[in-house]
């Protein structure tokens, strides 16, 4: 079983030090350093890509002061849709970002990672809430699909587009780049 903490945002550049703004875009890796996993955030102008040892990573936007929070969808209702898109082989990509998300708010926990003939990695996740295991290939959406998925998903979850909200370091409206645990 794969269950650990990841901190909150620092608000300071890893390559830099220097203080991230309110407004400003980052992007956090994380990496498994020992028995830990560590969270690194960085400013835009730092960012030279992930890593190969990451073990995911993302970006997101500080929040400014007067940002309106993002209300998501009940989980219930999360975990209704991340069922369905099984059913929709050409979704597959949208499932995986799904599943991340819901990792993320440790709503799924990842217990293994298999891969299939093809060579295909799939996660395998358990949902204590509903006593079930479930496999999710891992299908990082192209850059041309992360921006649909992004639009799919807050019209679906949230209630509407993500650009007219503003995001928030706890996953609330954080666009998904890359692999994220």
């Amino acid at each position: 079983m794969f269950d650990f903490e990841v901190q909150r945002c620092t608000r300071q550049c890893a390559k830099t030090e220097r203080t991230l703004q309110p407004g400003e875009t980052y992007f956090t890796v994380l990496k498994v350093e020992g028995a830990e996993v560590v969270r690194y955030d960085y400013s835009a102008e730092a960012w030279e890509g992930p890593p190969e040892e990451a073990l995911g990573w993302w970006t997101a936007e500080i929040p400014t002061k007067d940002a309106n929070r993002l209300h998501w969808a009940p989980n219930d209702v999360m975990l209704d849709m991340f069922e369905q898109l099984e059913q929709e082989p050409d979704q597959q990509d949208m499932r995986f970002v799904l599943a991340l998300l819901l990792v993320r708010r440790r709503v799924l926990r990842l217990e293994d990672t298999q891969y299939d003939d093809a060579k295909r990695e799939r996660m395998v996740l358990f949902c204590p809430r509903r006593d079930t295991t479930y496999e999710v290939l891992s299908v990082v959406p192209t850059a041309e699909r992360q921006k649909a998925i992004q639009e799919d998903l807050a019209v679906l979850l949230v209630g509407g587009p993500v650009e007219s909200q503003e995001n928030d370091d706890r996953g609330r409206g954080a666009r998904v780049e890359g692999q994220e645990p």
